[in-house]
């Protein structure tokens, strides 16, 4: 597969030259890029990355192989991944397979051998973007002309959400939380596990009088992939859930609340995707590094007209991070503090979420 030559032809005409590794298939994808230093596995498998194709800025990728406890989906749906070098002979006992097996299994693209920090810092000046991934001799000129004519799919949620309902037990259970799946990772489900929560895993359109009939003590909206004006019927669902259970979000579930409670979201021009973001939380004054995967973010501004209240900011753009409405007992981050393999700065938040449930339970 190594002698597969690949190339790369953004939208906006530039292009980069590298060999296949997995799988050599031809795709049209956004364009995105990835700060992280690990957890590649974890990257592969989030279901957030659905439709994209992800640049790697970190240079060797591969090394530590694939585990089959690490994955935060059973079958990853993003589209290629990028990389300066992939090495396909890994070193770690826990590892089971490849990363470019794991990507042939699953039809994931990989391209390897080009600049992968040129090309981010081209995304970073142009944007995220369009891109045709191919082992093709097609010329630039209709490369573009194919790319100007393709519309990326805006059912990324719906492809991913589970399609019924599952459940997580846990040993010695003391809560019961009902998540919305919109592609949520399986290490969120750990998360609750760990701390005595049995996790009712909801289809992202499950309809609200189906958490009224399994009567939770918490409603949990999950990250997951795309536009959250896509995902009209939750943010419906999530206006009548409000003040009814306490409820946390995380990333895409953050931004649906926002919508829920009235404020507006916006595209980022490149997104926030790494496990390096220092994060403010405006109620204590502390800086918390945290790990994010999002295109859209919720404006400022707008939440002026809700009831909720900004908690967190990103303290590289000013971005919103965090809202809640304590009266509701509602309260959202955009960023993943369930990450893994970290940081773990933000694990506290699930256990505000507990602490919430049970006074909600005692009152």
């Amino acid at each position: 597969m190594a002698s597969v030559k690949m190339r790369i032809i953004l939208e906006n005409g530039s292009e980069y030259c590298g060999t296949a590794f997995g799988s050599a298939k031809e795709k049209i994808t956004e364009l995105v890029f990835n700060t992280s230093m690990a957890g590649y596995q974890e990257i592969l498998s989030d279901p957030s990355y659905t439709g994209q194709g992800i640049v790697m800025t970190y240079p060797l990728i591969g090394n530590y192989g694939m585990a089959d406890d690490d994955y935060e989906t059973e079958t990853p749906t993003v589209d290629a991944m990028i990389v300066r070098e992939n090495n396909d002979e890994p070193s770690n006992f826990r590892c089971s397979e490849t990363l470019s097996g794991v990507m042939e299994k699953y039809s994931i693209t990989g391209v390897q051998g080009i600049d992968t920090r040129k090309l981010t810092r081209e995304i970073r000046n142009y944007g995220s973007c369009k891109a045709l991934i191919t082992p093709v001799d097609i010329s630039v000129e209709d490369a573009v002309e194919l790319l100007q004519k393709t519309e990326l799919p805006c059912d990324a949620v719906s492809r991913v959400s589970r399609k019924k309902i599952t459940e997580y037990k846990c040993e010695n259970p003391k809560y019961h939380v009902a998540a919305f799946d919109c592609g949520m990772k399986q290490n969120i489900v750990r998360s609750f596990n760990e701390r005595n929560c049995d996790v009712t895993v909801l289809p992202w359109n499950t309809p609200a009088e189906k958490v009224f009939e399994i009567a939770p003590d918490g409603v949990f909206l999950s990250n997951g992939p795309g536009n959250p004006t896509d995902v009209k019927e939750l943010i419906e669902t999530a206006k009548k859930l409000i003040g009814k259970f306490p409820i946390f979000g995380i990333c895409l579930g953050h931004q649906i609340l926002s919508l829920a409670y009235g404020a507006e979201t916006y595209k980022l021009k490149f997104g926030h995707r790494g496990g390096n973001h220092p994060i403010k939380n405006l109620e204590t004054d502390k800086i918390e590094i945290t790990s994010q995967n999002h295109s859209y973010a919720v404006k400022v501004e707008s939440l002026e007209k809700t009831k909720l209240k900004l908690t967190h900011i990103n303290l590289l753009d000013n971005t919103a991070e965090g809202v809640a409405c304590e009266e509701d007992k509602v309260f959202a981050v955009q960023y993943h503090p369930e990450s893994a393999p970290g940081p773990q700065d933000s694990a506290y938040l699930f256990d505000k979420f507990i602490s919430m449930m049970e006074e909600n339970k005692n009152a």
